[in-house]
C-alpha cells in the first residue's frame, strides 16, 4: 500500500495506491501500479495536498516498473523520498491467477471513498470554493497563465506542506488567492491569519531577488456567511488585520476580469 501522510507527527494516512510486483530475481514478473480516481479522502485529511504531484508520481512509478529490474530500489526510493510524505505499508502476499484484474480490485478496496453522505461536507467546503475560483478563470481564458499551488518553503523552511491555490505577479507584486472555507469550520481563516504575515514579511524581503515580491493576498471564502455571527466577525476581522483581503465567492468573476485585464489576455 502506498500510503499519503501529510503530517508525521499525527501518523494520520490515507491510502492513495497499491503496488503489485510479483517475487523474483530477474524482474521479469508482473509489476504495475495503481492510485486512486477518488481523492476526496486525501482531500478531507489534507485540503492542501497537490493532487496533480501524487498523480504525476503514480506515472513515475509506472515508468520505472517498465524499465527497471530493481524493484528493491525503488520501493527504497519511495520510502526515502517526499521527506515521508509518501509511505509503503509492510509487504503482504496475495495470490491471483489475474494479477491485473486483483490490482484493481485492491485499488477499489482499500482506497476508494464509500458513496454515503459522509464526504457531501468536503466537496461543498472547500473544493466548491476552489471549482468557483477555476471557472472564473477560464471564463476570461487565464487558467494557464496562473501559477498553481505557490509553495512557502522558500519563504518559510524545508518540507513546510502549505500552498497558495493561485496567483500571478505584476511588477513586484505577487497576487496571491487562496480558498478557506469558514461555513462549517473556522479553522483554515484562522490558520490562514496566523501563518500570513510572517511568510508576507519573507516575501518582502528574501535575500534572493527572484524571490522577493510584495504580496497582495484574497483570501475567497463562501457566499452567505452570517455578518452578525460573533465567530465569524472576528474570523473576518482577524484576517484583515493579517492585512488580508477577503472576498465572497460571487465575486469571482470581477476579480478573474481584474486578473485578465492586468496579466493582458
Amino acid at each position: 500500500m502506498l500510503r499519503y501522510v501529510p503530517d508525521a507527527v499525527k501518523e494520520e494516512f490515507v491510502n492513495i495506491g497499491v503496488l503489485m510486483i510479483e517475487p523474483g530475481t530477474n524482474g521479469s514478473g508482473f509489476a504495475d501500479v495503481s492510485f486512486t480516481k477518488d481523492w476526496r479522502r486525501v482531500h478531507c485529511l489534507d485540503p492542501q495536498a497537490d493532487v496533480e504531484v501524487l498523480e504525476s508520481l503514480e506515472r513515475e512509478i509506472q515508468a520505472h516498473l517498465r524499465v527497471g529490474n530493481d524493484r528493491a530500489a525503488l520501493l527504497k526510493r519511495i520510502n526515502d523520498s517526499f521527506s515521508n510524505l509518501i509511505q509503503v505499508s509492510p509487504i503482504k502476499a496475495c495470490l491471483a491467477e489475474q494479477p491485473a484484474k486483483e490490482l484493481a480490485m485492491l485499488t477499489r478496496l482499500y482506497t476508494e471513498s464509500s458513496r454515503g453522505g459522509g464526504d457531501v461536507r468536503v466537496i461543498g467546503g472547500r473544493q466548491k470554493i476552489l471549482a468557483t475560483m477555476r471557472e472564473a478563470f477560464e471564463e476570461v481564458n487565464i487558467w494557464g497563465l496562473l501559477q498553481h499551488g505557490i509553495s512557502v518553503v522558500p519563504y518559510t523552511k524545508p518540507g513546510d506542506p502549505f500552498k497558495f491555490d493561485f496567483g500571478y505577479r505584476v511588477g513586484d507584486t505577487l497576487k496571491l488567492f487562496h480558498a478557506a472555507s469558514l461555513k462549517n469550520n473556522v479553522d483554515q481563516g484562522i490558520m490562514l491569519a496566523s501563518r500570513y504575515p510572517a511568510i508576507a514579511e519573507k516575501m518582502r524581503s528574501h535575500e534572493d531577488p527572484e524571490l522577493r515580491v510584495s504580496p497582495l493576498l484574497t483570501a475567497i471564502v463562501e457566499d452567505g456567511l452570517k455578518d452578525g455571527d460573533p465567530l465569524m466577525h472576528f474570523v473576518n476581522q482577524t484576517m484583515k488585520e493579517a492585512k488580508i483581503t477577503v472576498a465572497t465567492s460571487s465575486r469571482m468573476p470581477e476579480i478573474a476580469e481584474t486578473a485578465r485585464r492586468e496579466l493582458k489576455a
